[in-house]
């Protein structure tokens, strides 16, 4: 946009040395707001007698004097233009203009959902399911709110004192929450049903109380993993389990500590079913000022990435326990979203799910947070710890532990090679140590430089 000129500008009155060269710029190529009646000369390498020209000139090595610079009015500031003002403007109209939109959607969103729902059952007392009967029970007060629960203990506590002693002993829970240990009183009636028990305990729980579930109603799986000798997802265990196929499925997915929930701190899911309606009448359900929900239709990949990030997040705590670096865990955390990735879209999934919030969201927050059952599994792994101590120690499931075998049978069975999250499952059945897993994952071949640890793309 300059013109850079050792010779000397016909607006020079001193002769320049050999040391001292003019810079010349032509004025009108850098302002974009000239008037109708303003001509602008052609532009060229060569200064000519139309065009403004800015002498500078650098002091010599003789010591030359320079002249001083000529001093040219700012177009800009003539024209009366504010370039921090415009943008400013520009940000507040964008801002506006969202925050229309998004009263305009709120004032047509449909509350008869909620309005109609009387009854939501929840299977289960751990951490997530209290946290989302208290968020329900907050949607509306007149809104009966049922645990199905096995601990009496758990039960008394939460009817007694408003409280699940378990798990948030200082959280008082909403009145509208009871529990019990009768299925038959719980599912009596129910509009909704939250299913909160872990996934490898879930096919024999749901058998035992199929005989009380109403064939439509709607179940909204909370649970992620996959079923160790089955294979099967939640989307499959239910239906199955129920021995109802047409049996209404939700997966309920995405970044969320129940910890967070129970504190009401901004959280954001994802509802997946092969129904749009019902995806739909669960959002309507669940979304609150402080819990966005978003729908899909990606079963599968809502599914297969909740459960392969547990897997994923004991492999990044045992490179945290292991003092292995920023460098390590960045490599595997990519590494293993990759491999997730490469297996759910050979069982249909969508990559943009996998990219997505109830995918990448949800990877990152297990992988890097305290918070996570399955990090916290991993670090104590790589402290040197064993699992069997470990998970005696542990008051709550780590899902991660026993979906690593059925993650790497899945892999086989589609024909996916996944390095990292094998590593892990060879840890996990102690026929490997973290050591020589690490050695082993960085001695692989590096003929196939696109991808990472050289492993040949399925398919």
């Amino acid at each position: 946009m300059a013109s850079l000129l050792l010779e000397p500008s016909s607006h020079s009155t001193t002769k320049p040395s050999f040391f001292s060269p003019k810079l010349h710029y032509n004025v009108s190529k850098f302002y974009a707001f000239p008037s109708k009646s303003t001509v602008f000369p052609t532009l060229s390498s060569t200064p000519t007698t139309t065009t403004t020209t800015i002498t500078h000139s650098f002091p010599s090595c003789a010591g030359i004097d320079s002249p001083s610079p000529i001093q040219e009015p700012d177009p800009i500031m003539e024209l009366g233009l504010d370039p921090t003002r415009d943008r400013r403007r520009v940000v507040r109209v964008a801002w506006e203009k969202l925050v229309r939109w998004s009263r305009s959607l709120r004032s047509k969103s449909n509350t008869d959902v909620l309005q109609r729902t009387n009854k939501v059952v929840v299977l289960g007392g751990g951490s997530f399911g209290t946290a989302m009967a208290a968020h329900v029970a907050n949607r509306k007060d007149q809104l009966e709110v049922v645990m199905l629960i096995r601990d009496p203990q758990v039960c008394s506590s939460i009817n007694e004192r408003h409280r699940n002693c378990n798990y948030f002993p200082d959280h008082l829970l909403p009145e509208n929450v009871v529990a019990t240990t009768d299925a038959k009183y719980a599912l009596r009636d129910a509009d909704y049903c939250l299913h909160a028990v872990p996934v490898q305990f879930s096919a024999a729980f749901l058998d035992s109380v199929a005989d009380y579930v109403d064939p439509g109603l709607p179940f909204i799986s909370l649970s992620k993993g996959l079923e160790l000798n089955t294979l099967r997802t939640m989307a499959q265990i239910i239906p199955q389990a129920l021995k109802n196929p047409r049996q209404p499925f939700v997966a309920l997915s995405g970044p969320s500590f129940a910890l967070e929930l129970m504190n009401k701190l901004p959280t954001a899911m994802v509802v997946a079913s092969k129904d749009k309606k019902l995806a739909n009448a669960v959002q309507q359900l669940l979304a609150s000022n402080h819990l966005r929900i978003s729908t899909s239709s990606d079963v599968t990949g809502v599914e297969i990435a909740g459960a392969l990030k547990n897997v994923l997040a004991i492999a990044a705590g045992i490179v945290e326990g292991m003092n292995l670096g920023n460098n390590s865990m960045a490599a595997l955390v990519s590494q293993g979203c990759s491999e997730i990735r490469w297996l759910a879209t050979k069982m249909g999934a969508k990559a943009t799910t996998i990219t997505g919030l109830s995918g990448t969201g949800d990877i990152m927050l297990t992988c890097f947070v305290n918070l996570s059952r399955n990090r916290t599994v991993g670090v104590r792994l790589g402290s040197g710890e064993k699992l069997e101590d470990i998970l005696n120690s542990m008051n709550q499931v780590a899902e991660g532990v026993s979906t690593a075998g059925a993650v790497i049978a899945l892999a086989q069975k589609y024909n996916v090679k996944m390095p990292v999250l094998t590593a892990v499952a060879r840890i996990i059945d102690n026929e490997l140590t973290p050591k020589k897993a690490v050695y082993e994952l960085m001695s692989l071949p590096q003929e196939t430089p696109q991808l990472e640890f050289a492993m040949v793309k399925p398919g």
